[in-house]
């Protein structure tokens, strides 16, 4: 079972941004399981059920909201290359 909630918005936004009605919804749930996913709030496969898309095409775009696939500090970086 789902949860839902609905977020109002002036009906001529999409327009304004010249886009469809449903390419608005769909952008503005990728950008709300992108802000939460780039606060590690959920991982990637969560932010990708969220945003209603498989885990691969969430991270292939997450460069349109420049969100990095992988957030890891230099030392951390080094630790994985070390340990691969």
């Amino acid at each position: 079972m789902q949860n839902q909630f609905n977020v109002e918005y002036p009906q001529n936004l999409p327009d304004l941004l010249q886009m469809t009605k449903q390419a608005f919804e769909d952008e503005a749930r990728m950008a709300m399981a992108v802000k939460l996913f780039e606060l590690k709030r959920l991982s990637s496969g969560m932010a990708a059920e969220l945003a209603g898309c498989s885990r691969v095409a969430f991270l292939l775009g997450l460069h349109r909201f420049n969100v990095p696939m992988i957030d890891l500090e230099e030392e951390e970086l080094l630790s994985d290359m070390q340990n691969a």
